[in-house]
C-alpha cells in the first residue's frame, strides 16, 4: 500500500474539523440577510469595530498579557529546577503538575470558588487567626489567579523540555573557560531555552485570550472579554454573523501574535517553535 493512503485520515479530520468550520465563519462574518436572501455584507465587520467592543478587545489581551507574564515568572524558575539532575523527586513533581490537568477545566475553576468565596477555606483560615476577611471573589484578582492556575503547566512543560535537551557539555566548556553562574545562564542557558519560552508564550496567551469561563464565574462577569462576546453572539442573542465576525478578528490577530513570536524564535534560536 502507498504510504500516500495512511494521510486520507488526517486529511479527512483537517477538511471536516478545520476548513469547513473556518469557511463557515467567514460565510457567516461577511452576509447579511436581505429580504431573506443572504447577501455579501461588511457590516459585521464594522460593528468588531465599535469602540465598547475595542475595549473589550483591548481588555482581553491586556488580561492575556499579564496572565502570559505570570506564568513566565512562576514557570521559568520551576522549569529550571525540574531540569537539573540533581533534583532527585522531580518526576513526582512533573507528575503532579500533570494531575489536575486531567480534570475537566471547568472543574477546576469550580474548585477557586471554595477557595475565594466569602466564607470560603482561605477567609476562614483568615478568621481562625482571627484575621478580618478579604473580598477574593469577583476580582480582577481571582481571575489573573485561576488564569494562572489552569494555564501555567503550559508554560513549565515546553520550557522544562528545551532545558532537559540542552547538552550539558556546553556547560561544562563554560566552566572551564572561567564563566560565573550568572553568566552561564545569561549567555548559554536561557539563551538556548527562547524556544521553549516562545512555545510556552504561545501555549497560554492563546487560550488567556479567547477563555470565558474564567472572568464569568471568578469575576462574576462583572467585565468581559471577547470570549464572553462571542459566546453571548452565538449562544443568547442569536447573532452568528456578529460573532463569527469576533471570531475571524481574534483568529486574525492570534495568527499575527504567532507569526511574530515564531520569527523571534528563529532569529534568537535557529530555529522554529511550531
Amino acid at each position: 500500500m502507498h504510504k500516500k493512503w495512511f494521510s486520507i485520515p488526517y486529511l479527512f479530520w483537517v477538511i471536516v474539523f478545520t476548513i469547513i468550520p473556518l469557511v463557515l465563519v467567514g460565510v457567516y462574518a461577511f452576509t447579511a440577510s436581505y429580504n431573506g436572501t443572504l447577501q455579501i455584507s461588511f457590516e459585521n465587520i464594522k460593528e468588531v469595530f465599535n469602540p465598547l467592543y475595542l475595549r473589550i478587545i483591548g481588555y482581553s489581551f491586556w488580561v492575556a498579557f499579564i496572565t502570559t507574564v505570570l506564568c513566565l515568572i512562576l514557570g521559568y524558575p520551576a522549569s529550571y529546577i525540574l531540569s537539573g539532575n540533581t533534583f532527585k523527586h522531580k518526576n513526582t513533581l512533573i507528575f503532579l503538575l500533570l494531575v489536575p490537568m486531567w480534570m475537566n477545566f471547568l472543574l477546576r475553576t469550580y474548585s477557586w470558588l471554595t477557595l475565594l468565596e466569602n466564607n470560603g477555606i482561605i477567609n476562614s483560615f483568615l478568621v481562625f487567626l482571627n484575621l478580618p476577611k478579604m473580598q477574593l471573589l469577583y476580582t480582577d484578582t481571582a481571575v489573573y489567579l485561576g488564569m494562572v492556575y489552569n494555564f501555567l503547566p503550559f508554560m513549565i512543560l515546553p520550557i522544562h523540555s528545551v532545558l532537559s535537551k540542552i547538552d550539558k557539555k556546553l556547560i561544562e566548556a563554560s566552566e572551564d573557560l572561567g564563566a560565573s553562574k550568572s553568566e552561564i545562564f545569561r549567555k548559554v542557558i536561557f539563551p538556548l531555552s527562547l524556544p521553549g519560552v516562545f512555545s510556552g508564550v504561545i501555549m497560554v496567551f492563546m487560550p488567556a485570550v479567547t477563555t470565558f469561563v474564567i472572568t464569568r464565574l471568578l469575576g462574576g462577569g462583572k467585565k468581559e472579554m471577547i470570549g464572553n462576546v462571542i459566546e453571548q453572539q452565538f449562544i443568547i442573542a442569536g447573532n452568528w454573523g456578529l460573532g463569527a465576525a469576533f471570531s475571524l478578528l481574534l483568529l486574525a490577530i492570534i495568527l499575527g501574535c504567532m507569526c511574530f513570536l515564531n520569527k523571534r524564535g528563529l532569529e534568537k534560536s535557529g530555529g522554529g517553535l511550531i
